[in-house]
C-alpha cells in the first residue's frame, strides 16, 4: 500500500513538473503577444490601452 502511494506521488510530482515547464515555455511567447497588442493601438473610440491595462498584462505574466 505505501509503495502505490510514492508511485503516485511520483507521478503527481512529474505531472507537476510538466506543467511548470510547459508554462515557463510559453512565457516569452505569451509576453511577445502582449507587446504586440500594446505596439498596435488602435485609433478611435474602441478599446484603448490605459496605464490601468497594461498593468494588469504585467501582473499575469509568470
Amino acid at each position: 500500500m505505501e509503495q502505490k502511494i510514492k508511485r503516485r506521488g511520483l507521478l503527481g510530482g512529474l505531472g507537476v513538473a510538466a506543467a511548470a515547464i510547459v508554462t515557463f515555455k510559453a512565457t516569452p511567447v505569451i509576453q511577445k503577444q502582449i507587446k504586440e497588442v500594446i505596439a498596435t493601438e488602435p485609433e478611435g473610440d474602441g478599446y484603448r490601452l490605459t496605464e490601468h491595462i497594461k498593468k494588469y498584462y504585467r501582473t499575469t505574466t509568470i
